[in-house]
């Protein structure tokens, strides 16, 4: 049976906020072990493989419980970013028009740069007027926006093709209705990096884009204890997450208060209500981001920037931009499960004296 080890001394993430969280403990034990043993290949007849095959079994599975879709509608990426293409550019036809979100990700505007493509502007909340289309036309919808923690609203209006981003989303947000393609990444839940999941509705409605002499989805090779691995950090995280998600929310609409009260001309994207309450964004007029990014760092609190901060990236965010907010002095947090309230706050007085420190 597929299953994790026990785990001793995994380090506390009480101080980081950022959305690369750790790997999750029940992940790492057995990667320790799978790679330990190394595996076999599932295809062939021997043993090992044929148990390697139950455990890929297993671990699909617990995917299609988790992510509502049937074991045999989605297959592993080894690279989650090649799903864009994939999900997007394998539903277009020579007629369609693919209509996107003005705060999709950077892969979105890449397939849109390739195809006749309509961007959507969003509003200062985050949202998008989805338009009416034609049977081929394709909605890019992303589920939950990375930046902001903004949830979409429902594409149901949308009569064409739809490709779901859920590489944000993960389990929180399920799928649409009528859904043509989806993706999601594994670090969404603690699982290893270099994992996507990609799916499929009907076969019969998709186009493989990619070069392919089978019907396989993608010919690269996936890691077997990657995905072993990110099927038991899922099944690990919906646990904790649903534990948790009352304190979570309560920890978002304490820092949205306060930075409501305290902190004097604040960004907040998006409300409580529109939102995951594990992200949330904000932007803070006359402070460098860069700046308080680093002194945050100094006391111990690790956070994400939308902002513009190094020099290899001098554009502001395409997401802050679209909706109408401040792209400078931009923090952005993930209130992971083990979270405590207790450094929310202690995270709260740090930010306001750095902030008040930095504007004088």
């Amino acid at each position: 049976m597929l299953k994790a080890g026990s785990v001793l001394g995994v380090g506390s993430v009480t101080a980081n906020f950022q959305s690369e969280s750790p790997l999750h403990p029940a992940a790492r034990a057995f990667l320790t072990d799978a790679f330990d043993r190394g595996w076999a290949d599932p295809a062939k007849v021997p043993q090992d493989s044929r148990q390697a095959a139950i455990l890929r079994n297993e671990a699909k599975e617990i995917f299609a419980k988790q992510l509502g879709i049937r074991a045999d509608q989605f297959e592993f990426l080894a690279d989650p970013s090649i799903g864009f293409h994939l999900g997007i550019s394998g539903l277009l036809t020579p007629s369609s028009t693919l209509y996107y979100s003005a705060v999709d990700r950077s892969e979105v505007f890449a397939v849109a740069g390739t195809a006749a493509a309509e961007k959507l502007p969003v509003s200062l909340n985050g949202q998008t007027a989805y338009p009416t289309a034609g049977k081929y036309d394709v909605l890019g919808w992303q589920a939950i926006n990375g930046e902001t923690g903004i949830r979409s609203q429902d594409p149901n209006g949308f009569s064409g093709q739809l490709f779901v981003d859920a590489t944000t989303a993960g389990h929180v947000a399920k799928l649409p209705q009528g859904w043509s393609t989806a993706l999601w990444n594994s670090k969404s839940w603690q699982g290893p990096s270099g994992l996507g999941i990609f799916a499929v509705a009907d076969r019969s409605a998709w186009r493989n884009p990619l070069p392919h002499l089978d019907n396989q989805i993608s010919h690269s090779e996936y890691s077997l204890p990657l995905a072993m691995a990110s099927a038991l950090a899922l099944d690990a995280h919906v646990s904790e997450y649903r534990q948790n998600e009352s304190r979570i929310r309560e920890n978002n609409s304490s820092i949205r208060e306060f930075l409501s009260k305290e902190i004097p001309d604040v960004d907040i994207a998006g409300t409580l209500e529109s939102s995951v309450p594990h992200l949330i964004s904000f932007s803070i007029l006359y402070i460098d981001a860069q700046i308080l990014v680093s002194e945050l760092d100094r006391r111990g609190f690790a956070v994400d920037s939308g902002s513009a901060c190094s020099s290899e990236n001098l554009e502001p965010s395409h997401v802050l931009a679209a909706m109408g907010l401040l792209t400078h002095g931009n923090i952005r947090l993930t209130l992971h499960n083990t979270i405590s309230s207790e450094a929310v706050q202690s995270f709260l007085i740090t930010l306001k004296e750095l902030v008040e420190k930095i504007r004088d």
